[in-house]
C-alpha cells in the first residue's frame, strides 16, 4: 500500500481532518506488511512455520502421556496424570487470556476503521484510494480475528476434553494403586500365617520332644528349611523386581524432566524473540536436585563472564521472597536440598546493567532420596567416603579416601585411624553444597567444624553428597540446632 505524501499533507488544511481518538495505540509509523489472499485470508510475510499452536502441543502432551502410560507403573502413572491435569488448567488459563486480548483488538480494529472512514471523506484523488485500500485491508483483519476466534473455542473445548480424560484416568490409575496394595496386603498375611503355623509346629514337636525323646527331628528340620527357602526365594524376587522397577522409572523421569525444560527453554526463546528482548545469557541444566547450572552466554554480543558480577538467589514459591545466597558468585551453582521447591534466580551485572535469569519453576527432589534418607535415619552412625579437596580455603594436594561419620550426635572426619575433625552440633557449625566448583559443584560440600577449621569434601555421587547433608540437618534439628551454610540460619529460622 502506498504511503500519503508529505505534498498532499501539505495542501490539506489541519482543520479539516479531526484528530484520532487518544483510546487508539499504533504499534507502528505504518501498517505491518500483510497480503491478502483467497477469501480475504490475511497472510503474514514473516510468520515463522516453525512456532507451533496450541492446539498442537495439547496434541503433542497428549500423545506423549499416552505412550508412556504403557510404560510406567501405576503409582508414577497416576502422578503423571495430575500433573497433566494441572498443565490442562493452566492452558485453559491461556486461551481465557487470548480470549480477553482477543476482544481488545476487536475494539482497536474498530477504533481505526472509523479514523479511516473519517480520513476518506477528507481526501481525494489517489490518497482516497490508499485510504480505501487500508479500510479493506482492516476489514480483513477484523475477518481474520473472527475466524481465530472460532480456533480459539475449538481450542478450548479440547482442552476441557484433555482435562476430563486426565482427571477420569487419575481416578483410575488411584484405583488401580489400592488394589495393588490391598492385593500385597493379602500376599503378607499369607505369608504371616505360614511362619506361625510353622512356629507352632515346632513348638509342638519340642514339647513331644521332651517327653517321649524318640521323635524324629529331621522330618519337622526339612519342613522348616524349605519354608525358609521358599520365604527366601519370594521376598527378594519382589525386592529385585521393585529396584528394577524403580531404576527404570528414574531413568524415564530423568530423560522426561530434560525433554519438558528444552521445549520449556524453547518456548521462553521464542517468546523473548516475539517481544524483541535482547538474549544474551542462559541457565543451561536440568532443574532437579542432584544437577547443577551453568550460565551460558547465547549471543556473540555477551560479554565474558569473567567480566561480569554473578550473584545467585532463591525465590519462596510461595511468598516471592528472594534470599542471597552467600559465596554463589561463579557461573555454575549446584541445588543443594534447602533449595528443593524454591526458584533459582542469577543477576549478571555489567557496566551497570543488571540481566536476570530464572529457573523454569521450582527446583524438583531427587527420586527415591528422602525414602534413602529415611532408611539411613534408623542407624546411629553412617559413613560415607569422601576426598578432601580444600582445608581452611586451601586446595588439599592429597586424594587419599577418607571417612565422613554423620551421627546423631556429632560428625567426625577420619583418615584411617587419625580423627582429622570431631565435633558435635553447635550453632558454630556449617553446611551446606559447594557453590561453586565447576562439574563436581554437585557432589561436594562445605563444612564448617568449628572456628578455624572448614574443608571442602568430594563424595562419590550426587546421592550421597545430598543424603550426608539431608542426614545431618536432621539430627542436628533434634538437637535443636539449624545447620544451614553461611548467612542461611536466619532464613531458615523465619
Amino acid at each position: 500500500m502506498t504511503r500519503v505524501s508529505r505534498e498532499f499533507g501539505d495542501t490539506m488544511q489541519k482543520e479539516a481532518v479531526p484528530a484520532v481518538s487518544a483510546d487508539v495505540i499504533f504499534a507502528s509509523s505504518r501498517f505491518p506488511n500483510y497480503k491478502i489472499g483467497a477469501n480475504n485470508q490475511i497472510l503474514d510475510a514473516k510468520e515463522d512455520p516453525k512456532v507451533l499452536s496450541m492446539k498442537e502441543v495439547v496434541a503433542r502432551e497428549t500423545a506423549l502421556l499416552l505412550e508412556q502410560q504403557k510404560r510406567l507403573s501405576v503409582r508414577d502413572l497416576a502422578s503423571k496424570f495430575e500433573k497433566g491435569l494441572a498443565a490442562a488448567a493452566k492452558l485453559s488459563e491461556e486461551a481465557r487470556l487470548r480470549e480477553a486480548a482477543s476482544l481488545e483488538k476487536h475494539v482497536l480494529l474498530k477504533k481505526l476503521r472509523d479514523a479511516l472512514e473519517s480520513l476518506k471523506g477528507r481526501v481525494a484523488g489517489r490518497n482516497k484510494d490508499d485510504v480505501a485500500e487500508a479500510i479493506a485491508m482492516v476489514e480483513a483483519l477484523a475477518v481474520q480475528l473472527t475466524q481465530r476466534e472460532g480456533e480459539l473455542i475449538q481450542e478450548k473445548a479440547e482442552v476441557k476434553k484433555l482435562a476430563n480424560f486426565l482427571k477420569q484416568a487419575s481416578e483410575d490409575a488411584k484405583k488401580l494403586v489400592d488394589e495393588e496394595r490391598a492385593f500385597a496386603r493379602v500376599e503378607i498375611e499369607s505369608a504371616r500365617a505360614a511362619v506361625q503355623r510353622v512356629e507352632e509346629a515346632l513348638q509342638e514337636h519340642e514339647q513331644m520332644s521332651r517327653a517321649s525323646g524318640k521323635q524324629d527331628l529331621e522330618e519337622l528340620m526339612k519342613e522348616v528349611q524349605e519354608a525358609r527357602r521358599i520365604k527366601m526365594l519370594h521376598q527378594p524376587s519382589k525386592v529385585m523386581d521393585m529396584e528394577h522397577e524403580l531404576r527404570a522409572l528414574r531413568i524415564q523421569l530423568a530423560e522426561k524432566s530434560k525433554h519438558s525444560i528444552l521445549l520449556q527453554k524453547e518456548l521462553a526463546r521464542s517468546k523473548r524473540v516475539e517481544e524483541n528482548l535482547s538474549h544474551l545469557y542462559e541457565l543451561d541444566g536440568a532443574e532437579t536436585l542432584g544437577s547443577y547450572f551453568r550460565i551460558k552466554p547465547c549471543s556473540d554480543f555477551a560479554p565474558e563472564l569473567s567480566r561480569c558480577s554473578i550473584q545467585w538467589y532463591r525465590i519462596s514459591s510461595e511468598g516471592g521472597k528472594k534470599e542471597l545466597i552467600s559465596g554463589a558468585s561463579k557461573s555454575v551453582y549446584a541445588p543443594e536440598p534447602f533449595d528443593v521447591g524454591r526458584i533459582l534466580q542469577a543477576e549478571i551485572i555489567y557496566d551497570g546493567q543488571k540481566i536476570i535469569l530464572k529457573t523454569t519453576g521450582a527446583i524438583d527432589p531427587a527420586a527415591g532420596l528422602g525414602n534413602y534418607v529415611e532408611a539411613l535415619v534408623r542407624k546411629h552412625d553412617v559413613e560415607f567416603n569422601v576426598v578432601v579437596t580444600q582445608m581452611n580455603g586451601a586446595d588439599h594436594p592429597s586424594e587419599s579416601i577418607h571417612v565422613l561419620h554423620v551421627g546423631k550426635m556429632r560428625m567426625k572426619l577420619c583418615k584411617g585411624k587419625m580423627a582429622i575433625a570431631k565435633e558435635y552440633y553447635s550453632t558454630v557449625m556449617q553446611l551446606c553444597g559447594v557453590r561453586g566448583g565447576g562439574n563436581a559443584a554437585a557432589q561436594a560440600l562445605f563444612w564448617q567444624a568449628k572456628k578455624g577449621l572448614s574443608v571442602v569434601l568430594a563424595f562419590e555421587s550426587e546421592r550421597e553428597r545430598n543424603a550426608a547433608i539431608m542426614l545431618a540437618r536432621r539430627f542436628a534439628f533434634d538437637c535443636n540446632i539449624m545447620l544451614a551454610g553461611p548467612d542461611d540460619r536466619a532464613s531458615l529460622e523465619t
